[in-house]
């Protein structure tokens, strides 16, 4: 019950702290796109299957994969459309706030975008100091090969607003393809995470 409390007061401080997390990132750098078709892509992965490994460059200059952390962790995959855009810019600095939930249910918080290292450099550093706490991984070549597996590449090419929660065994528990013109609910990630760990 207490986790749930947690989870809920948490939820709450991301929704206040997402102003002062956006007011952050300078508004002329954002890119002022148009509301778009919610969900336009085919899932080709389901709850309980084993997720797809990758291979992807992170920001910090290694490679990060899926596999890496299996038997050691569970993973959180956050699939963002497109860096320097609104919702995008809004989501991911608030999972700085949330940093002590994922660690105590054992995860990690992988972001993941089409966009290529040196743009996602850039943005994330348009975060505030330090910018996020994650690991910021690109999908850009071959374009958008991860995104393809999951299912959820866009036919413009930029990837569905997505999350992806995977066990220590490589099983999918929870998956949310979110309309992309809104952030996803911390609190619901959260309380699924808190589930795997029972």
């Amino acid at each position: 019950m207490l986790k749930y409390i947690t989870s809920f007061i948490v939820a709450a401080l991301f929704t206040l702290c997402l102003s002062s997390a956006n007011a952050q990132i300078s508004q002329n750098v954002i890119y002022k796109s148009e509301k778009i078709k919610p969900v336009d892509s085919t899932l080709k992965v389901s709850t309980g299957d084993s997720a797809p490994d990758f291979n992807l460059p992170c920001i910090s200059g290694r490679k990060i994969s899926l596999s890496s952390y299996k038997g050691k962790m569970n993973v959180v995959l956050s699939f963002v459309p497109a860096a320097f855009t609104p919702v995008c810019s809004d989501q991911w600095p608030g999972y700085n706030i949330a940093r002590e939930l994922f660690e105590q249910n054992d995860a990690v918080l992988l972001g993941i975008t089409v966009d290529n290292v040196p743009s996602l450099y850039a943005w994330t550093r348009q975060m505030g100091e330090g910018g996020v706490w994650f690991p910021v991984l690109s999908d850009f070549w071959p374009h958008g090969k991860t995104a393809q597996k999951y299912g959820i590449l866009r036919p413009e090419g930029i990837t569905e607003r997505a999350i992806f929660i995977i066990d220590k065994q490589g099983i999918i528990r929870y998956i949310d393809v979110h309309d992309i013109n809104t952030r996803p609910d911390l609190g619901g990630i959260i309380k699924a995470l808190s589930s795997i760990n029972k």
